[in-house]
Protein backbone atom coordinates (compact mmCIF):
# COMPACT_ATOMS: atom_id res chain seq x y z
CA UNK A 1 0.00 0.00 0.00
CA UNK A 2 2.84 2.40 0.81
CA UNK A 3 4.41 1.77 -2.58
CA UNK A 4 1.25 2.89 -4.30
CA UNK A 5 1.08 6.11 -2.34
CA UNK A 6 4.74 6.85 -3.12
CA UNK A 7 4.17 6.13 -6.80
CA UNK A 8 1.08 8.31 -6.88
CA UNK A 9 2.91 11.22 -5.22
CA UNK A 10 5.79 10.94 -7.68
CA UNK A 11 3.43 10.70 -10.64
CA UNK A 12 1.40 13.66 -9.43
CA UNK A 13 4.57 15.70 -8.94
CA UNK A 14 5.85 14.84 -12.40
CA UNK A 15 2.58 15.82 -14.02
CA UNK A 16 2.03 19.08 -12.14
CA UNK A 17 5.53 20.51 -11.80
CA UNK A 18 7.72 21.65 -14.63
CA UNK A 19 11.28 20.35 -14.58
CA UNK A 20 12.72 23.60 -13.21
CA UNK A 21 10.18 23.75 -10.41
CA UNK A 22 10.77 20.11 -9.52
CA UNK A 23 14.55 20.57 -9.38
CA UNK A 24 14.15 23.75 -7.32
CA UNK A 25 11.87 21.98 -4.87
CA UNK A 26 14.28 19.06 -4.52
CA UNK A 27 17.24 21.36 -3.87
CA UNK A 28 15.26 23.46 -1.39
CA UNK A 29 14.30 20.36 0.58
CA UNK A 30 17.87 19.07 0.35
CA UNK A 31 19.26 22.36 1.64
CA UNK A 32 17.06 22.30 4.75
CA UNK A 33 17.81 18.64 5.37
CA UNK A 34 21.55 19.39 5.10
CA UNK A 35 21.29 22.32 7.54
CA UNK A 36 19.40 20.09 9.98
CA UNK A 37 22.03 17.34 9.78
CA UNK A 38 24.90 19.80 10.29
CA UNK A 39 23.19 21.21 13.39
CA UNK A 40 22.64 17.73 14.81
CA UNK A 41 26.30 16.78 14.22
CA UNK A 42 27.52 20.00 15.87
CA UNK A 43 25.33 19.35 18.94
CA UNK A 44 26.59 15.77 19.19
CA UNK A 45 30.21 16.92 18.97
CA UNK A 46 29.62 19.59 21.62
CA UNK A 47 28.09 16.99 23.94
CA UNK A 48 31.02 14.62 23.41
CA UNK A 49 33.64 17.31 24.06
CA UNK A 50 31.82 18.71 27.08
CA UNK A 51 31.64 15.27 28.68
CA UNK A 52 35.35 14.75 28.01
CA UNK A 53 36.31 17.93 29.89
CA UNK A 54 34.25 16.92 32.96
CA UNK A 55 36.08 13.61 33.40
Amino acid sequence: MKKWSLYSIVTFSLLTLTSCEAVGTIFKAGMWWGIFLVCVIVVILLLIFSRGKNS
